[in-house]
């Protein structure tokens, strides 16, 4: 069994941790430009992606812990 998200950022005070839920009418060409961006300005980076049978896609960024990083703007989790 794997930890969730929010148990891996109580036991990894290195990293932190922003689940995402991209749904099924986004294009894997647009999501895959989304998270571009986020990596690209916010310091993130791909740790998980589970795909489901409806369409939709539970993904999971990570980044080292640093005081200068942003929120990431724009996208719930």
């Amino acid at each position: 069994m794997t930890a969730t998200p929010a148990e891996e950022a109580s036991t990894d005070p290195d990293w932190e941790y922003a689940p995402l839920r991209i749904p099924a009418d986004v294009s894997r060409a647009s999501a895959a430009v989304r998270l571009s961006l986020h990596a690209e300005f916010g310091g993130w980076e791909l740790a998980r992606v589970q795909g489901f049978t409806d369409g939709t896609r539970r993904v999971v960024l990570r980044r080292r812990r640093s005081p200068g990083h942003l929120p990431l703007p724009g996208i719930s989790s």
